[in-house]
């Protein structure tokens, strides 16, 4: 029978206390990123008992600190992992077409090429364009979703990019690729999606010790410890996952991006791709919002020592983003125009590879002696294939009674075709967050209509006491920094702060 897909505190607290009373399950699930909850909710859809537990909250990690992109791996095909790109386009069409249209929409983005980029370059980059277009059309992606790729002359190019300079443009190139809303709601969409099928979901639940056979959990905001017995355990911590299967080795990378103002980019009409000097397989990207800002990423640096649990952007990356892209600016960006940054951390496999940049984006599903499954690698856009190769595992490893694996044909909370959503009797903005649900945001606002007055950057009181009623939002920063975007600026963040703090009070 089908469940609430709501997530809040009082849910969380009833299933403490049923978990306690009966502290079995057939599948544990411990990280609640994008891959996490994608197994969870794989494993309820297949008829499994699923505890998924998460030490902070819902896409606290890597899964929010994305490009927001969906894409099918231009970088892949220039490092010739033809395999990974082919696993990119085929996860993106299941993300454009079933699982999460009202999240992704298409993106256009345009590479300008300047004299200054050699003929070498440009040829790779138009090789890997075109490669893009096949793998399109091999993962069955129509061409009104992601239209074909094609080349622009010098005027077209200025037109669509007014920031970039004219001097020694040539042209460009325009491709089309997914953009996702917001990452984390992504990642929240499949927890409650999960809870819907009967998972429980229990954020601010550390796992203290795990085996194949169960773990020591314990509830970080009273203290209590709980053992729970599983027959399989999936860790799915990403950067972390060394930290409950010791000897798994991981070389972590960190991937940093810029928030500025689109009027700084010159207010862009596609995404920009820069290729950086001296590289084949990398770029600088800079993707507008639609909401004024844009995001300027990525780099790719190795790290090193002990991993904090919020990654902090260095300057050098900072300035490294802002010199490819003045590269090809018109009116060069500057350190002030930078009003945000955030980085995250990729969970790649050490394979002894000199460079971060040099790994391999492809996953795997790896079993400790003991029997923890361990999901590594691999990117935000693979997170079903993921996730079902890892519930895969799960079931043949421990004979469970399982269904069939459902995710692929599976729609998530608020999920509709574009038709459906164009009927939703709310904002353009709503729906693109909320899908379906749009209406619901707009019932909290019944009988006081102030609370659909924006707060910060558009983003309203009524969709803050949603996220505490609905989707498991339990203090400030759950609202502020996942929830919503709100705090990727630090100055909306403080602006916002009383209005989150309300929303707790009030729900």
């Amino acid at each position: 029978m089908t469940r609430s897909t709501s997530l809040n505190a009082a849910r969380r607290a009833r299933e403490l206390d049923e978990l306690a009373a009966a502290p079995n399950v057939d599948v544990l699930v411990i990280g609640a990123g994008v891959t996490g909850a994608g197994a969870a909710l794989d494993a309820a859809a297949r008829g499994l008992s699923v505890l998924l537990v998460e030490r902070h909250d819902l896409a606290f990690g890597t899964s929010r600190w994305s490009s927001k992109l969906v894409h099918g791996g231009l970088r892949y095909l220039a490092k010739a992992q033809v395999g990974v790109a082919y696993e990119s386009a085929r996860e993106r069409d299941v993300l454009m077409r079933v699982t999460a249209p009202h999240l992704v929409r298409t993106m256009p983005m345009v590479v300008p090429l300047h004299e200054g980029l050699d003929t070498a370059h440009a040829a790779v980059t138009r090789a890997g364009v075109g490669m893009g277009d096949l793998l399109r059309l091999a993962a069955g992606t129509d061409k009104r979703t992601l239209p074909r790729s094609r080349r622009l002359n010098r005027v077209q190019t200025a037109r669509l990019l007014p920031g970039v300079r004219d001097t020694g443009l040539r042209g460009g190139i325009l491709s089309f690729d997914g953009q996702l809303t917001d990452d984390a709601r992504l990642v929240v969409a499949l927890a409650r999606t999960a809870a819907g099928l009967g998972a429980r979901v229990l954020t601010r639940c550390a796992a203290e010790q795990a085996a194949g056979d169960g773990a020591v959990l314990r509830d970080t905001l009273t203290g209590e410890q709980l053992h729970v017995r599983a027959r399989s355990v999936i860790n799915a911590t990403g950067v972390y996952a060394g930290e409950l299967v010791p000897g798994l080795r991981l070389r972590p990378s960190r991937g940093t991006h810029l928030v500025v103002p689109e009027e700084a980019l010159g207010h862009p009409r596609t995404a920009i791709t820069i290729p950086v000097p001296g590289s084949f397989n990398r770029f600088v990207l800079a993707l507008p919002q639609g909401d004024g800002r844009a995001f300027v990423g990525l780099t790719d640096e190795p790290v090193e020592g002990p991993l904090p649990d919020v990654p902090e952007p260095p300057e050098s990356d900072i300035t490294f983003l802002l010199d490819v892209l003045n590269s090809v600016a018109t009116s060069p960006l500057r350190r002030s125009d930078v009003i945000g940054a955030y980085a995250g951390l990729r969970p790649l496999l050490d394979t002894g590879d000199h460079s971060s940049a040099d790994l391999s984006r492809k996953h795997a599903v790896l079993t400790s002696d003991d029997g923890v499954i361990s999901v590594v690698g691999g990117k935000l856009t693979t997170y079903r294939n993921m996730a079902q190769e890892a519930v895969d595992a799960a079931v043949r490893t421990a004979d469970l009674a399982a269904g069939r694996c459902r995710t692929r044909e599976l729609p998530l909370v608020g999920a509709a075709d574009r038709n459906t959503l164009d009927g939703v009797p709310a904002s353009r903005r709503l729906i693109a967050r909320y899908g379906m649900e749009a209406s619901k945001v707009l019932d909290e606002a019944a009988g006081d209509p102030a609370l659909l007055a924006p707060v910060v950057n558009g983003v309203t009181r009524a969709e803050l006491r949603f996220a505490v009623r609905h989707e498991g939002a339990l203090d400030v920063s759950d609202l502020l920094d996942r929830r919503t975007r709100i705090g990727l600026v630090p100055e909306d963040r403080v602006a916002a702060l009383a209005a989150a703090e309300e929303a707790l009070d009030r729900s």
